[in-house]
Formats: structure tokens, C-alpha cells, sequence
């Protein structure tokens, strides 16, 4: 019996081991699927917040289009036909349409200015006064658009102090008239004689090969305007700006005088075959193209005494521009001349073009008398 007791206990022991080895299996069969059923889980719930969130992308863009509505296509076709009707669409459109015409009076217009040349000006100082110009002196108002298109016209040379003046009070004028503008200086090379109306035609023909100007500014550099309602356009007739220089004591020195600055259309000066080539030296042509003009008709305009104030700066007359000894014979047969001399037979060299921030500046080779 004793032998039987033994037997039977290690029998036990053994079962015993076996149970417990079976439950441990049990339990690491059993973890080993819990967590890979929680890694399943945990898949299908990012997988089912991807699908829920994709769909919601796409109704944003529908909605900040023309319609509420959400369209049964696909996402990609529904950003497409979002981004066909944007607003922005139309709105790159707008500055196609026309601006409204300028007023005939400008309601920037101060009236009378105090013009003086004690205090030195700079380039840099006018550039930064002025800083809506374009390359080459050109201007035009932003909020409307200008009545005429104007080409302003200085012959020049050696006279950088006086055009620095020039600048300083005209472009602020000019932009308060509300003209689209572009400013020319015509400097004439070398040291040979000086020929004022030579330069003008040079400057017509110039200026028009950049822009399609309708009237023209023909201004001395030494001429400041002291009121700016005195407006630097052109007019149904022939203008005369400079009515009341101080150099005359702000009277007009002769009812013929056309002098220092004027306006004309284009029509007008072709109609009188432009200014005369061969006026070398000072004085006389002024006088020739008021007999131009009044040989085919027309009349000289001018705005008030007071209105048409204007100042002259000082200086000694040029060298190389004395007094012209062949001037009033030449006056006397302007009706003989005019056909023949004028823009038809103008002959130059352009020696150099300097589009500067406020001016173009256009170097020519005149010739010789």
C-alpha cells in the first residue's frame, strides 16, 4: 500500500504541472490576441477619421462659391469649378474699364505761388518730392484720365541751375493740372550759334516718336508760372502762356508778342509748317511764328494779367546767342518762307537720349548756320 500512496502522488504531481503549464499557454495565447486585436482596433479608427475628415474638405470650397449647394462630383472637379467662379475672376477684369475724363478744371488747383530762387534745390531733394513720375519726366493722373495728352519742350543748354528751378516748380504744377505729361529737354551739342526754334521742331519730332502727344508746351527754362490755374494745355487757338513776366513789369510788352511760353495743338503746328530752322542766335522767331499764325487765320489766346504771372531767373545772356542781325529781315518775309522752312525740311543727328528720373533729355548735333 505504501508503494500504491507513492505512485499515486507523483501521478498527482505531474497532472498538477500539466494544468498549470496548460493555463499559462491558455493565458499567453490569450494576451498574444488581445493585443492584436487592439492594434486592428486602433487601425480601423484612424482609418475611419481619414474617411471622415477627407469628404469634409472639399464643402469649404463649394461654399465660397456663387451657390450653397454641394455638386455630386468628385473633390477634384468640384475645387475646379469653385475656382471658375471666384469673385477674384471678375476682379482682375476690373481695371480694363475705363476711367471717368478728368474735370475741364482741376479741383487740385491752389491759385497764386509764391516763386522764388534764393534757397538752392537738388535732383535728389525734387526726385523725392515727386515720387509719383515715371522714367523720363513722364506723369498721368491715377484716378482719372486726362484730358489732353501734353509734351512739354525746353530748348536748352548750360542752364542745369535754371532747369533744377524749372523742375522744382513745374512737376508739382503740372501734376495738379492733372495733365499726362512727359517732359523734353533738348540740349543742342557743341558751341555753334544757338537756334531756339531748330531745338523746338527737334522736340516735337522726338516726343512724338515715344507717345501719341496732342498738344505741345514750348517753354524757355528760365519762365516759372506763379499761378497754377494758368494750365499748361492747349486751347481752340494758339496759347500764349507767359503774359505777365516780371522782366516787363508784368505787362505784355506788344499785342503781337508769343515769346517764352506758348501752347499749340498738333494740328495747329502743322498747319503752319512748325517754327523756322534758320533763326540762329537771339530774337526773331517768336516773331515769325505769330506772323505764321496769323497768316492762316488764327489767333492768339491768353489767360488773364493776373492769372498769366510768371517769373524770369536772372542771368547774363548766353555766349554763342547774341542778337540775331538777320532777324527782321527775316520777319518780313515769313509769308515767302513758311512753306519751305519748317518741320517739312528739318534736318538733325541725335547724339544721345537720357531718360533721367524727371526729364528726358535729348542731346542733338543742329548743324551751323
Amino acid at each position: 500500500m505504501p508503494g500504491d500512496s507513492t505512485v499515486n502522488f507523483n501521478l498527482l504531481h505531474r497532472t498538477c504541472k500539466l494544468v498549470v503549464l496548460l493555463c499559462f499557454l491558455h493565458i499567453s495565447v490569450t494576451v498574444v490576441f488581445y493585443v492584436r486585436s487592439l492594434d486592428i482596433r486602433f487601425a480601423f479608427v484612424q482609418n475611419q477619421q481619414s474617411h471622415e475628415l477627407t469628404p469634409r474638405m472639399p464643402h469649404r470650397l463649394i461654399y465660397t462659391g456663387l451657390t450653397g449647394e454641394p455638386e455630386p462630383k468628385a473633390p477634384e472637379s468640384k475645387k475646379e469649378g469653385a475656382a471658375e467662379v471666384q469673385p477674384e475672376v471678375e476682379k482682375a477684369e476690373e481695371p480694363e474699364e475705363k476711367l471717368k475724363t478728368c474735370p475741364e478744371t482741376s479741383p487740385l488747383l491752389v491759385g497764386p505761388l509764391r516763386v522764388e530762387f534764393h534757397t538752392p534745390v537738388s535732383l535728389e531733394q525734387i526726385k523725392k518730392d515727386n515720387p509719383n513720375l515715371q522714367p523720363g519726366g513722364r506723369f498721368k493722373p491715377k484716378d482719372c484720365e486726362a484730358l489732353q495728352k501734353v509734351a512739354i519742350i525746353i530748348p536748352f543748354r548750360k542752364r542745369d541751375e535754371h532747369l533744377k528751378y524749372w523742375l522744382y516748380y513745374l512737376h508739382p504744377i503740372l501734376q495738379r493740372q492733372q495733365l499726362d505729361y512727359g517732359v523734353y529737354v533738348i540740349n543742342q551739342d557743341g558751341d555753334e550759334i544757338f537756334n531756339r526754334a531748330k531745338l523746338l521742331n527737334v522736340g516735337y519730332a522726338e516726343a512724338l516718336k515715344e507717345y501719341d502727344y496732342e498738344c505741345f508746351i514750348f517753354s524757355d527754362v528760365d519762365l516759372i508760372p506763379m499761378d497754377d490755374r494758368n494750365t499748361y494745355k492747349c486751347f481752340s487757338q494758339p496759347r500764349h502762356l507767359s503774359v505777365s513776366m516780371d522782366k516787363f513789369g508784368f505787362r505784355l510788352p506788344y499785342n503781337q508778342y508769343f515769346g517764352g511760353v506758348s501752347s499749340m495743338s498738333k494740328e495747329q503746328y502743322l498747319k503752319i509748317n512748325g517754327f523756322p530752322n534758320n533763326y540762329w542766335g537771339w530774337g526773331g522767331e517768336d516773331d515769325d511764328i505769330y506772323n505764321r499764325l496769323a497768316s492762316k487765320g488764327m489767333s492768339i489766346s491768353r489767360p488773364s494779367g493776373e492769372v498769366g504771372k510768371c517769373r524770369m531767373i536772372r542771368h547774363d545772356r548766353d555766349k554763342q546767342n547774341e542778337p540775331n542781325p538777320q532777324r527782321f529781315d527775316r520777319i518780313a518775309h515769313t509769308r515767302e518762307t513758311m512753306y519751305k522752312d519748317g518741320i517739312n525740311s528739318l534736318s538733325y543727328k541725335v547724339v544721345k537720349t537720357d531718360r533721367l528720373d524727371l526729364f528726358t533729355k535729348i542731346t542733338v548735333d543742329v548743324g551751323k548756320p
